[in-house]
């Protein structure tokens, strides 16, 4: 146990028990018993799982755009893209890509695959476990992306916001 006070001179030893601490706050904080993904990852939930490894579990949205929608997630409960491990993250993308790889060559009618990740209340997520979506499309879906896409920035805006995103980077 480590008390800190204002007298207290922190060490090596202090400063690694306040990481730990930290850490395991902010996952108790993320960590949701209500989280339906994270009763699918246990198996107290039903799901149609399409693939499952140590990572990440893929299984068939029950709401699809489309016939084959699946939702990738990690398995460890990551309520935002940014509460995702990089390592997590990348096994997701190799698995969508392997996915919609998979729906493409089945007899699933797909002219084509959309992956589709909603971070954030803004963004229509609504399960706060952070999933990817893999979906085939073809013409004449039901799914639309409405935005107005006649907006053109001129470059030197464009140069500010590159400029106010890339200071912010941390890789």
């Amino acid at each position: 146990e480590v008390i800190i006070n204002s007298q207290t001179r922190p060490n090596y030893k202090t400063t690694l028990a306040l990481s730990r601490f930290f850490v395991l706050k902010r996952w108790n904080r993320m960590k949701h018993e209500d989280c339906i993904f994270c009763d699918i990852v246990e198996k107290k939930a039903p799901a149609s799982i399409v693939f499952e490894d140590d990572k990440v579990l893929a299984f068939l949205d029950i709401s699809p755009v489309n016939t084959g929608h699946t939702l990738i997630i990690p398995k460890k409960h990551a309520a935002t893209l940014s509460d995702v491990s990089s390592l997590d993250l990348a096994r997701m993308m190799v698995v969508a890509q392997a996915i919609g790889k998979a729906i493409r060559t089945s007899d699933l009618r797909c002219e084509g695959v959309n992956l589709f990740l909603a971070d954030g209340e803004a963004a229509f997520q609504e399960v706060f476990h952070c999933h990817l979506h893999v979906f085939p499309r073809f013409t004449g879906d039901s799914f639309r992306v409405d935005a107005d896409w006649s907006k053109q920035p001129d470059r030197a805006q464009l140069e500010r916001v590159a400029e106010q995103i890339s200071s912010q980077l941390r890789l």
